[in-house]
């Protein structure tokens, strides 16, 4: 029997990761750093007296760090060790213009985990705006993103889990990197105009590096690294990630959820209230 281990099982993907294994009858493994559900266990990446715990009896593992936090190798072979035959890992599709060595690390120590392995790269969940980062900014009215008019193929959370769970449990995503994208780009001026249409509330969009320090150094946070995070951005925005593409529809067979979508179901249920 399929029994997978899913880390980071709280989280926006993570927590619908679950869910769909479970909707597919799989046997699943709930770990986190701070578990809260009965049976959950506890996993920590820097704390390797919680690994053996997480992966006893687990045949198959999805695998993500949080945001600063490295994949340790010395994990996913102690997984293989106990039979941890396939992993899917979640990573993103900017690291390679953000630098981030990270996650370029973490896909390296995948490839080289000994287990099958197939990689999702996926960036700007639409969920970032009412579960994410950028839900109290869009509760103050203001969205502040030093990106400019750059154009993202928003990828919705519930398609990225369809594809990281289909890699789980069906043949035929033995080493494969799936870079997703959901099915149209658009500006941060545009979504934003779709949140606000849909929730009747005064939203503008502030997408000046200028705009980006100076609100973010006013609510108190460090200037210097502010000026650091406003450079990666500034590479991110250089980069674009315009490109649309049907891989979500490719390996889950069904289409992604566009943005006006989400936008109208997550105000329905009062995500922005």
């Amino acid at each position: 029997m399929t029994n997978v281990l899913v880390l980071g099982a709280t989280g926006t993907v993570g927590r619908r990761v679950v869910r769909q294994l479970r909707e597919r009858g799989a046997t699943v493994t709930v770990a986190s750093r701070a578990p809260a559900d009965r049976g959950a266990v506890r996993f920590d990446w820097t704390d390797p007296g919680t690994w053996e715990k997480a992966v006893g009896g687990a045949t198959h593992a999805f695998v993500m760090a949080p945001d600063g936090v490295a994949v340790d190798p010395r994990f996913l072979h102690l997984a293989t060790t106990h039979g941890v035959d396939r992993m899917v890992l979640l990573s993103s599709k900017a690291i390679e213009a953000m630098g981030d060595l990270r996650l370029l690390a973490a896909e390296r120590a995948v490839h080289d985990c000994g287990a099958v392995w197939s990689i999702v790269r996926a960036d700007w969940f639409n969920q970032n705006f009412d579960e994410g980062f950028l839900r109290d900014t869009v509760l103050a009215g203001e969205v502040v993103m030093p990106l400019g008019d750059v154009r993202q193929a928003f990828n919705d959370a519930e398609d990225v889990a369809a594809v990281a769970v289909t890699a789980l449990t069906e043949p035929g995503h033995e080493g494969r990197t799936y870079e997703l994208s959901g099915p149209e780009a658009l500006s941060f001026t545009e979504a934003v105009d779709i949140i606000a249409e849909n929730t009747g509330r005064p939203l503008r969009y502030l997408g000046a590096a200028e705009d980006y320090v100076r609100v973010l150094t006013e609510c108190g946070a460090d200037r210097d690294q502010v000026l650091a995070e406003a450079a990666a951005f500034a590479a991110l925005r250089a980069a674009g990630d315009a490109h649309v593409d049907d891989t979500v529809e490719r390996v889950t067979g069904r289409p992604p959820r566009d943005f006006r979508t989400y936008a109208h179901e997550a105000a329905a249920r009062g995500a922005w209230r």
